[in-house]
């Protein structure tokens, strides 16, 4: 009995020990940290799964897309993550995000956050104009409001990383994989995914998503009417010109 609890403590000790040992190897596997970017960092061994795969000027020319509701689901789970929105075209998974800063190191650098929430305590919406109304049809707005990266070199590589991999998983055919947490990008996405929620065909809006997709990560000149600002663009009040 003696020599059973001595060997009971002494497992206890080397596991306290190993678990010490171990415990920035354990953080930099989670998803709790993406700001740690040290050499051989576990979140970006193997090859990049984000961005650019070739250098073929067409990739951006979808021939349709339409939007998933599982993979969504799934990066939602994401944590740091509060929501997203992932479109599946015949050649790309895009993903727009929506961040909560429930994780260390969402943002690579730079800036101070692009939503002001602090009308909360005031009992206003804008706590600039202190108007108590927002914009219902964005997604996200520069006052209280989950968080965005207008640039998507701001966004962590390591969260880019972990979020293409979780797309590749479940989309292992798409060629590439693109990501951005943009404010106006997130507001196209999600109005292009209420389309699909109410069972209209997305391939009205092909042209319009290409442009979309094409401004955020291709360099493209074109963009569609800025949809922040409440009523200047939701995709079902619109006739097309086909």
């Amino acid at each position: 009995m003696v020599k059973r609890i001595a060997a009971l403590l002494l497992s206890a000790v080397v596991i306290t020990a190993a678990s010490g040992c171990n415990y920035e190897e354990l953080a930099q596997h989670s998803d709790t940290d993406y700001g740690s970017r040290q050499a051989n960092d576990p979140k970006m061994l193997g090859g990049k799964a984000y961005g650019p795969m070739t250098k073929d000027p067409h990739q951006h020319d979808n021939s349709f897309f339409e939007y998933s509701s599982v993979i969504s689901r799934k990066v939602s789970g994401i944590n740091g993550i509060a929501s997203a929105i992932v479109m599946l075209t015949d050649k790309n998974a895009y993903v727009g995000l929506m961040l909560d800063w429930t994780a260390v190191g969402t943002r690579n650098s730079g800036g101070t956050r692009e939503q002001d929430n602090t009308g909360t305590n005031e009992g206003v919406y804008n706590v600039d104009t202190g108007s108590p109304y927002g914009n219902s049809r964005a997604l996200v707005y520069p006052y209280n409001s989950y968080f965005s990266v207008n640039d998507i070199n701001n966004i962590s590589d390591e969260l880019k990383q972990t979020v293409a991999l979780k797309v590749r998983e479940l989309a292992p055919s798409v060629q590439e994989v693109h990501i951005s947490a943009n404010m106006e990008f997130i507001n196209y996405f999600n109005e292009f995914a209420k389309e699909a929620w109410g069972g209209r065909s997305l391939m009205l809006w092909i042209d319009q998503f290409n442009t979309v997709v094409k401004y955020h990560f291709a360099g493209g000149k074109v963009m569609p009417p800025n949809i922040t600002q409440p009523g200047t663009y939701t995709p079902s009040e619109r006739q097309m010109d086909r």
